[in-house]
């Protein structure tokens, strides 16, 4: 299943609506790190909201994401973790440690806003 990515101003959405395999973890990773190029973003959001379950494999893809548009220049936020995931998730030892994460979308472009802003300030524009 492929997953939707949206250009939002500067940011891009990934949007994630049902499990996905391996492959298409994959997919979605070399897809977001090329967009990223592409469109100059400065940031991305993964909504894992409709995910019921996430396993090791997953997990650590999402990690390596957020690591390789990092050295692409980008920020990532992984929103929409449900609970029962987030439990699972630190039962197993899977974490996201050093990964910026938010409740939700509306959330996540807010984390993302003032990243940004912050990183602007910072290079003196």
């Amino acid at each position: 299943m492929e997953v939707p990515i949206l250009k939002q101003g500067g940011y891009l959405i990934a949007t994630i609506q049902a499990a996905l395999s391996d492959a298409d973890l994959i997919k979605l990773q070399d897809a977001l790190v090329e967009q990223v190029g592409k469109y100059r973003s400065k940031g991305v959001i993964i909504d894992v909201t409709a995910l019921d379950v996430m396993d090791s494999f997953a997990t650590r893809t999402l990690r390596s994401i957020a690591h390789m548009i990092k050295l692409r220049g980008a920020e990532t936020v992984i929103c929409g973790i449900q609970p029962e995931v987030a439990f699972a998730m630190v039962q197993l030892g899977l974490t996201l440690e050093g990964i910026s994460t938010a409740l939700d979308l509306e959330e996540g472009l807010a984390l993302l806003n003032k990243r940004t802003r912050e990183r602007e300030a910072a290079r003196g524009r």
